[in-house]
């Protein structure tokens, strides 16, 4: 299981570098920002975590084959804020090892994290957001464990709520599903359409990640089949009752940006912010807007929360 993971996290730190947001730890020396990276027993397994600052506790959930360093620019902008923000590599993927092939579930996956949160001594009542599938994972856990949460967000569009974008399912009519890249053209197909601004890879890189996909293909494959079972999860079921933003790139390629229309009928009241020249992975390449919004809707949902009652 280990040969499959390392490649992933190094891919994503590359990336993390190429569009300009720092690695684990880097941060320090430019702003304060000191993400340390932990472990917990969880179940068979142990599950990886990183965090940083203090206060009110914030959960980030990562996407389908991604990691928790994804989120660390938007780490270091919350915990400024004076958050404390936990980003855990989800069960099975990046450095979470020694789980089972049932715990890609996304069930399971929210049993997993509900211990992690009790691991944690997290006392308060918290944030959860979400990208793409962590969205999914996110509306998931707040049906299941609505007293532990605050507030729910989804930062970039979540899987659960529309189809595909004609992009994406092209490929697929094409016979290439571009989440599991097995030619370098492959490899660059799925970076256009995760970015709005593709950076550019060394070769290296592309050729060590798709050989990965080539030698572990069966076992991406069988993932992507459990994760697509949950293709209309955000509308099914109980509509959750928490403050709920969503962020949503206009340059979606992923899902398209007239998917916000729909979540907004599956969970009234909800507020969406369609973000101007962003794409699917905002938390990357749109994480200075996507934070401000973010701020911007706990600080007036929670100034509200705390006003005194008549």
């Amino acid at each position: 299981m280990k040969k499959l993971i390392l490649p992933l996290i190094f891919v994503i730190l590359v990336l993390c570098r190429l569009v300009g947001y720092a690695a684990v730890n880097s941060p320090a020396s430019a702003s304060g920002c000191a993400i340390t990276t932990r472990s917990a027993p969880i179940s068979n397994g142990t599950l990886s975590y990183n965090q940083v600052g203090t206060g009110q506790p914030i959960l980030l959930l990562h996407g389908l084959f991604a990691s928790k360093e994804q989120w660390n620019s938007m780490m270091c902008q919350l915990s400024e804020a004076g958050y404390w923000v936990i980003a855990p590599d989800l069960p099975g993927y990046g450095n979470s090892t020694g789980f089972a092939t049932r715990d890609y579930a996304l069930e399971n996956q929210v049993a997993l994290l509900h211990q992690l949160t009790n691991q944690l001594g997290i006392r308060s009542r918290f944030d959860v957001a979400g990208s793409s599938m962590g969205g999914a994972i996110a509306t998931l856990y707040s049906q299941r464990y609505p007293e532990q949460l605050r507030s729910l967000a989804f930062t970039g569009s979540p899987l659960g709520v529309t189809d595909w974008a004609s992009s994406l399912r092209n490929s697929i009519f094409d016979g290439i599903n571009p989440f599991i890249p097995i030619t370098k053209e492959q490899f660059d197909l799925e970076i256009s359409l995760l970015f709005v601004t593709p950076p550019t890879i060394p070769d290296s890189v592309k050729t060590e990640k798709v050989n990965d996909y080539i030698t572990h293909n069966r076992h991406y494959q069988q993932i992507w089949d459990i994760v697509n079972l949950y293709d209309d999860v955000l509308c099914k079921g109980r509509s959750t009752q928490l403050p709920t933003l969503a962020i949503w790139g206009r340059e979606d390629k992923i899902y398209d940006i007239r998917g916000a229309d729909r979540l907004q009928r599956c969970i009234p009241g909800s507020q969406v912010i369609r973000l101007p020249k962003a794409g699917h992975l905002l938390l990357m390449e749109n994480s200075e807007e996507a934070t401000a919004d973010y701020l911007r809707f706990l600080n007036v949902f929670h100034s509200k929360s705390t006003l005194p009652t008549s």
